[in-house]
């Protein structure tokens, strides 16, 4: 790949992915807000109304466990250990709704475009795994056509809001009143969804709380399982974003990608110096100086979590 080219790629990652966005929750969604999902993060998922979708999943049918404590998420794991039973029964369920057992789907912002995020895995010569990473080519053998692929629910300045509102979605694809998020899971049917969303609007983040259980909760109802992920940047300034998705991740039961741990060793954390966006290199994991950039870290990390979620759930090696 020529300079040139990476030069353009870095540019257009720039232009289009910004630290916060302008773009509101939906009117529509704000006036179906209930006063338990406004509430703080650490509402266990039936306060927060998982069961109202119809999810018979343990995590929403025992008894809610104990919050985690103030600051817990910053010592999980970046790659879950393994898929719980509540999961694996949500995948199960899945099959029988007719969702692809080799399918995942994206919900997410700029720093989930395909153009650098996990797309690589389908094309040779773009990547390395090396003789450390070798035992994930059966994950990316597995899912060999959800990779490259444009998700509906991907998009410069998506929130967790926008992501559940008709007038974000693509009108050649969707059908009318239709969220990118119902789109994206009608049209794919994908049996894993990663949900990742950086980019908030300026305003309260206690509101991320609200949204991000809909989207999650809207996964469960269609029998995928989410796979939530945190982030690198800390713009809101207390953490409080990453706080609440390791809460729901909790919560709910759901595989936590703790991606700002794995950038943690990293110079400057792997941001730039705008504090927001990722470092840049290209994604040869044995290649000890690109390792130093925080791009390879996330789609190494985020193929480790599809592979342990690809495990858990099938059985397969």
């Amino acid at each position: 790949m020529s300079k040139f080219f990476i030069v353009i790629l870095i540019f257009t990652l720039l232009a289009g992915c910004s630290g916060s966005s302008n773009v509101p929750p939906s009117a529509t969604f704000t006036a179906a807000a209930t006063s338990v999902e406004s509430g703080a993060a650490t509402a266990s998922p039936t306060q927060a109304g998982a069961t109202s979708v119809g999810v018979e999943t343990a995590a929403a049918t025992t008894t809610p466990r104990p919050p985690l404590a103030p600051d817990e998420w910053k010592t999980l794991p970046a790659v879950p250990a393994g898929v719980s039973d509540a999961m694996r029964e949500v995948y199960q369920r899945g099959l029988e709704m007719g969702n692809d057992p080799r399918r995942f789907s994206i919900i997410g912002d700029c720093q989930n475009v395909s153009s650098y995020f996990l797309a690589m895995f389908e094309k040779p010569g773009e990547f390395s795994l090396g003789d450390e990473y070798a035992y994930l080519q059966p994950t990316i053998d597995y899912y060999q056509g959800s990779y490259s692929r444009k998700s509906l629910a991907v998009k410069g300045g998506f929130n967790a809001a926008a992501v559940q509102s008709p007038l974000r979605a693509d009108p050649k694809s969707c059908n009318k009143n239709e969220s990118p998020l119902d789109c994206e899971l009608r049209t794919w049917k994908p049996s894993v969804v990663f949900v990742s969303m950086e980019t908030w609007w300026e305003g309260k983040p206690e509101a991320y709380n609200t949204y991000m259980r809909r989207v999650i909760r809207r996964i469960l109802e269609t029998g995928a399982v989410p796979i939530i992920a945190t982030k690198a940047d800390n713009l809101e300034g207390n953490h409080s974003i990453n706080a609440t998705i390791a809460q729901i991740a909790h919560d709910y039961d759901i595989p936590l990608w703790n991606f700002w741990a794995a950038v943690q060793p990293l110079p400057n954390h792997g941001l730039s110096s705008d504090g927001f966006h990722l470092t840049f290199a290209r994604n040869f994991f044995d290649d000890p100086v690109r390792m130093k950039s925080a791009w390879p870290w996330r789609n190494l990390t985020a193929l480790q979590t599809l592979d342990v979620v690809r495990r858990g759930l099938t059985g397969q090696p």
